[in-house]
């Protein structure tokens, strides 16, 4: 199916759900749906990176398949959301990303960075591999892996950032001042609990029609481990550069205090995820995109699961191995980052500003209005 199907699609099921507004309680889709009496290409891409995907619509739906009017709405947007990833992508050139085998690049990415440090490392001293003194820089020096994986991390908010920039301009959020601090707080609010991923509060449908929490429980281990391991490497790098404190650190001092909990967040999390992906109802997802949102699952679990395996096997002759392949996951969940899942956040981010500031407007547009639960 082209993208203009996609749209089109999209398109016939919003007219529907707008005749019928059964859903508008469930998430932030149908009210922002509401607002609008006809739907260009750009407020479909608003509205399906405004889903959540947690299928609640398509259990309720009186229309559902196998009725005769297909109303599909997670994997219509779902198929939609890809759509969006692709023609945001910078630089234009890499957009074909989106079309192949996601899972074999990132594997392939990986394995091959740690086949050249493995490389790098038995060409310039082979002993180092199995030494089992801990020291991470005797393996690779910090003059030559700072520059490349520094190299690798700054294109990567690069090309990230100029895929929101477009995404943000599509959608036309300058127009209603969605970037304004009180925009921007409510989706940081809503982002950071995951307030959409509910199911209209009794939780998330998945590979049958009881509904759970335990999505929406992975997700913020993914994230939030996510973010200790960021913060982690952060003070690692003010430790060597503001104190000259190289690595490896010891178990009390920040990089490891965050590092621990963050790379079990990770391991949990995106297990969680892979196995809720693995049993998910086909009818509620993109096929087409499956091999992408594994692959950046599988090297956040990769590079949470090395990096916990380096703290207890440092002082083992395995740790060269194990750091080898640690960093090639790291650098291929760098580079794929901008051309896979991790983008959903983003755009989904800039789509609860945009809500946040419609339904503002709208508020102050009909005088006694209470704010929606």
């Amino acid at each position: 199916m082209h993208a203009a199907d996609h749209y089109k699609e999209a398109e016939r099921l919003m007219t529907i759900c707008n005749s019928c507004r059964y859903c508008e309680g469930l998430c932030a889709v149908f009210p922002a749906m509401e607002l609008r009496r006809s739907y260009e290409n750009r407020d479909l891409d608003y509205l399906a990176n405004l889903c959540h995907g947690c299928g609640a619509c398509y259990v309720d739906c009186q229309f559902s398949p196998p009725h005769e009017f297909k109303v599909n709405v997670p994997r219509t947007l779902a198929q939609l959301r890809g759509v969006s990833y692709r023609s945001h992508a910078w630089p234009g050139f890499m957009r074909p990303m989106f079309d192949r085998n996601g899972l074999a690049i990132a594997v392939v990415t990986a394995l091959s960075i740690a086949g050249f440090i493995l490389g790098f490392a038995l060409w310039h001293d082979p002993r180092v591999l199995f030494l089992g003194e801990g020291q991470f820089y005797r393996l690779m020096p910090h003059n030559v892996m700072a520059p490349l994986f520094g190299a690798a991390f700054l294109f990567s908010l690069l090309a990230l950032g100029m895929g929101f920039r477009s995404f943000w301009c599509d959608i036309g959020a300058r127009s209603v001042s969605a970037g304004s601090g009180g925009s921007l707080l409510q989706a940081s609010r809503d982002a950071a609990a995951l307030r959409y991923l509910d199911g209209g509060g009794v939780g998330c449908y998945n590979e049958d029609e009881r509904p759970t929490d335990n999505r929406r429980l992975f997700h913020h281990l993914t994230f939030y481990g996510f973010l200790l391991c960021f913060a982690s490497t952060s003070s690692g790098t003010i430790y060597h550069y503001a104190f000259d404190w190289p690595a490896p650190y010891g178990l009390l001092t920040l990089p490891k205090l965050f590092g621990i909990p963050g790379g079990i967040g990770l391991v949990v999390g995106s297990l969680g995820l892979i196995h809720a992906k693995l049993v998910r109802d086909r009818a509620l997802m993109d096929p087409t995109k499956f091999g992408m949102d594994t692959a950046f699952l599988l090297m956040m679990l990769v590079t949470g699961l090395t990096g916990l395996l380096l703290m207890v096997l440092r002082e083992t002759p395995a740790m060269g191995i194990t750091l080898a392949v640690h960093l090639g996951a790291v650098f291929a969940l760098f580079l794929t980052m901008p051309y896979g899942k991790f983008v959903h956040g983003i755009y989904r981010f800039g789509a609860l500003a945009l809500y946040a500031a419609e339904r503002r407007l709208d508020r102050a547009a009909v005088p006694g209005a209470k704010r929606p639960s």
